[in-house]
């Protein structure tokens, strides 16, 4: 972690019970105690722990980042019991409002102090214990999920056979290091829309800027989750969102699309919406190249800095595939022996004799040629899955998703030469990613209303790929993705379904 998020952290830590003080200072008097101890940043705390009679290593404990703001809510709430304030709402008060909750009971005249001896006797309700539990619940299940990992389902197959539609993920968020929200007055446990109703599951009230405290980079072939970075604006309905990106609706429309001009047109029927970059939906695709590499695809096949990458293990390909004469298909064979799903469409018979179109795993493929199944096989490069124009949308780099590139990857602290080519490439990142004014005018560059003829990165960039390398919206589409989207590794699969559990793939570590 950067020195200076470490010093943030500890300074929240000292306004977290230092603010309150303009009401301890009043309850300090009305407990015994003198006045000043109250303004002195944890060694009130320390006093607190004295009046209430609790243990006072609970004061070291607010020393841990993070979870030491949690330790000083508690000591808040103890503090509170030895004035009468038992009830669900003080403690809440005590707890999340502590500026204002104290100073509003130091001046009321009921405000009493009755002594760490009167507030044991105090017993809660079996309801109270109940919301309590609760609430403890909720909270504790949200830091998990904020810093240490999210559970996230898998809901198409870009990334087949590696990761299936309906594998349910643990994604550890320390992999890369915990990020801090950038919107964090949200609903716990909902990303970004609140089921059944469609209205935003958070507020932009208070926004913070990209922190990430322990930051560790992705490494080449790591499966990340990351939040879409063209999903920053989206259109909000069924069938639409990251599905049918906004950008790409946009290109269409103002290439003369008649439907796509329609759905802009309508914003009653097609509503625009616009999410923060922790909001946008969650993608997982697989690590090819980090900051600072060369990537190029060449006939599907990954080339990293001019030397050619293994394919995933379990990655996909479309093949034309012509078996044998006496050769007969078995379809629970093909899906047992060869992971080929005929109830997917894995493979398909083409109208030639003998002739299939197939999906297959590089195992799958060699497992077929050794049992002699096969008499000739060719990659399809005329399979279309999907798709649709390539990254990044010009006339001069007419890139196709199976030969890419070559295209470097924005690493922090390096400089880019600004050409009318490297212009169509990056001019998203230097933009939008990193929030400058800049734009291209009569073959000159212009940044925040500067003359420039060059950039220099502020942040480290990745190229993601899905292993189902055929059908998987990916970079070639739109392009790099910045350190601030990165959610966390795909590490464990702790259930999966199709019709039924797939008992085979529990508690699987992802690769």
């Amino acid at each position: 972690m950067p020195l200076e998020h470490l010093l943030i952290i500890y300074l929240i830590g000292t306004l977290i019970v230092f603010l309150p003080s303009f009401g301890f200072y009043k309850l300090f008097e009305k407990a015994g105690v003198p006045a000043w101890k109250a303004f002195v940043p944890f060694y009130n705390t320390w006093v607190m722990q004295e009046i209430a009679k609790r243990p006072k290593h609970w004061v070291f404990w607010q020393l841990i980042p993070v979870g030491g703001w949690f330790i000083s809510m508690g000591i808040f709430i103890e503090f509170a019991k030895v004035f009468g304030k038992f009830s669900f709402l003080h403690h809440a008060g005590a707890s999340l409002l502590a500026p204002f909750y104290f100073p509003y009971i130091a001046h009321r005249n009921d405000t009493k102090f009755i002594g760490a001896e009167a507030a044991r006797k105090h017993r809660k309700s079996g309801a109270r214990e109940w919301i309590d539990a609760a609430v403890f619940a909720i909270v504790a299940a949200t830091l998990i999920r904020l810093f240490i990992f999210e559970a996230y389902t898998i809901p198409t197959g870009s990334m087949e056979k590696s990761l299936l539609v309906n594998d349910f993920l643990f994604v550890s968020k320390i992999s890369y290091g915990p990020r801090v929200p950038n919107t964090p007055l949200s609903i716990p446990f909902i990303h970004n829309y609140i089921p059944g109703l469609g209205s935003k599951s958070y507020s932009q009230m208070i926004t913070l800027p990209y922190i990430r405290w322990w930051a560790r980079p992705v490494k080449r072939g790591d499966a990340v989750v990351f939040n879409f970075p063209a999903g920053d604006t989206v259109i909000h309905k069924k069938n639409f969102e990251s599905a049918q990106p906004y950008y790409d609706i946009k290109r269409r429309a103002e290439k003369g699309s008649a439907d796509d001009k329609y759905i802009l047109e309508n914003p009653s029927e097609f509503p625009i919406a616009v999410h923060p970059v922790d909001k946008t939906d969650n993608y997982v695709k697989r690590c090819v190249a980090i900051a600072g590499d060369r990537v190029a695809v060449k006939d599907n096949i990954v080339y990293i800095n001019d030397q050619r990458q293994a394919m995933p293990p379990h990655a996909q390909m479309h093949y034309i595939v012509t078996i044998k004469d006496n050769v007969q298909l078995d379809p629970d064979v093909m899906k047992s022996e060869y992971n080929v799903d005929g109830a997917k469409n894995d493979y398909q018979f083409t109208n030639v004799k003998n002739q299939y179109h197939m999906l297959l795993t590089a195992a799958g493929k060699e497992k077929m040629q050794k049992a002699g199944l096969i008499q000739d096989i060719k990659v399809d490069y005329e399979y279309y899955g999907g798709g649709g124009e390539t990254f990044p949308y010009d006339t001069v780099h007419r890139w196709s998703r199976d030969n890419f590139g070559p295209v470097w990857v924005p690493k922090k602290g390096e400089t880019l030469n600004l050409t009318k080519d490297t212009f169509a490439i990056y001019e998203r990142v230097i933009r939008t990613y990193e929030r400058n004014d800049f734009y291209m005018k009569d073959g000159k560059f212009f940044l925040n209303g500067a003359e420039v003829t060059s950039y220099t990165f502020k942040m480290d960039y990745y190229w993601m790929m899905g292993d189902n390398r055929q059908d998987s919206q990916d970079s070639r589409y739109w392009g790099f993705v910045p350190e601030d989207r990165v959610v966390g590794k795909a590490w464990l699969i702790w259930f999966s379904w199709e019709k039924g559990p797939r008992w085979d793939r529990l508690f699987r570590l992802v690769k």
